[in-house]
């Protein structure tokens, strides 16, 4: 493509994905209010989507599910089903590669599109998110809503602002409509701006976007250091870039193919755990996670971070600290002896409601360091068998004795992807 022609590019979002799925897989249930929550038992009984007829009740995502039911008391609510949602998800990623073949995954729910190429075969941009739209909705159910443009923030905002809004679903937004659609809108309805920023925003003087874009980078970065510091630079330049709808990065399709930079699991507890052999065991767990993925990734890592929040909830405590182990590794017992000595050197003895490990500064697993206190050799046979085990079995199907105890929770992850239920 000539590198001066204007790009298209598709941001499609899907409609209450967790509970469109719901609904296309359950019909009797179709003009019901159906929300998608997690276990009411457990801290994670939050609603995670909620149908447009729920809504209408004022049921929102991220609301407590008995905040939800006061509002909707007929609310049908449907227990998670991550791994049929990632399926469909797949799906629907498939559908839009008939369109191109620069399709970048955004988020479960969320996919960008460069179309510039496709537009003399398919035709022009409406054309083809109507088309879009109508084959994901006769495949899967799902209704998708799609904002165009000529970058990728561009296309998010025209998704987020308009297309969510409109009958059609379908919004374009041009560059040379951005003073007079995108800035007069006010603040919050920016890319990247929530609540908080919001509040900083209104203290500077800017209620719209338009009053953001405006502002020369200078002093907007002046603006910036004497409310955030010095190290406030990148996020001035950010902010106003998005505002004035500038984005260079090109739709990646290898967006998920790129090295991590480290791999990581954090866990809400069940309750609030207090004794040393409780946290061990979530502790061991989690380590076994991490090292797991970073065998599976090829990977080993020269950092391990513990981060912990404590209760009390009104005034939580917590650390998040790090250390570089002596050389980088994937076994699961090395990096648990470096967790358990950041973990007890840090924790005040409150209890411990989250928990988290993470490997990083992360090299190729192509040769490890031989010690004279553990046979490396063996411990890496071990740990490759025992992962066959559960690739080829699921990860309960060998589990630590500690797991089994009260405290352990290695079967309920087991049933889990993101922390609900598959």
């Amino acid at each position: 493509m000539n590198k001066n022609s204007v790009n298209t590019i598709v941001l499609a979002d899907c409609l209450s994905f967790y509970a469109s799925v719901e609904k296309a897989d359950h019909p009797e249930y179709k003009n019901k209010p159906v929300a998608v929550a997690g276990d009411p038992s457990r801290r994670s009984g939050i609603i995670l989507a909620a149908c447009p007829i729920a809504k209408s009740f004022g049921v929102t995502t991220a609301e407590r599910l008995g905040e939800a039911l006061a509002k909707c008391p007929e609310l049908v609510v449907m227990r998670p089903r991550m791994q049929h949602y990632i399926d469909v998800s797949l799906m629907i990623t498939q559908i839009y590669k008939e369109y191109t073949n620069l399709v970048e995954i955004f988020s479960i729910d969320e996919q960008f599109l460069d179309i510039s190429g496709s537009l003399s075969i398919f035709g022009d941009p409406i054309t083809i998110a109507q088309s879009i739209q109508q084959k994901v909705l006769k495949q899967t159910g799902v209704w998708v809503r799609l904002g165009i443009s000529s970058n990728k923030i561009l296309s998010k905002i025209a998704t987020d602002v308009w297309a969510k809004k409109n009958e059609t679903g379908i919004f374009t937004l041009n560059k040379a409509d951005i003073e007079t659609l995108l800035w007069p809108q006010p603040v919050q309805k920016m890319f990247g701006v929530g609540s908080r920023m919001t509040a900083h925003f209104a203290r500077l003087g800017m209620f719209t976007i338009g009053d953001i874009a405006r502002t020369p980078l200078p002093r907007l970065k002046e603006k910036f250091r004497a409310r955030f510091g010095k190290q406030s630079d990148i996020h001035a330049e950010v902010m106003w870039r998005t505002a004035n709808g500038l984005d260079d990065s090109p739709v990646t399709p290898s967006t998920f193919n790129t090295p991590p930079k480290s791999v990581g699991h954090m866990m809400t507890l069940p309750r609030d755990y207090i004794e040393n052999s409780e946290v061990e065991t979530i502790l061991l767990e989690l380590t076994e996670e991490v090292c797991r993925d970073c065998r599976h990734k090829g990977y080993m890592g020269w950092v391990v971070s513990v981060s912990c929040m404590c209760s009390p909830y009104e005034a939580p405590t917590g650390f998040s600290r790090q250390m570089k182990m002596s050389d980088p590794t994937n076994s699961t017992n090395a990096v648990f002896k470096a967790v358990k000595t950041l973990f007890y050197r840090f924790w005040d003895k409150m209890p411990v409601r989250r928990i988290g490990v993470t490997l990083s500064n992360l090299v190729e697993d192509q040769g490890y360091q031989l010690t004279l206190f553990e046979d490396q050799v063996k411990s890496r046979a071990l740990d490759k068998v025992t992962d066959h085990i559960k690739d080829r079995y699921g990860s309960a199907a060998i589990i630590r004795a500690s797991s089994l105890t009260a405290s352990g929770q290695a079967l309920e992850r087991s049933q889990k992807i993101g922390g609900h239920y598959k």
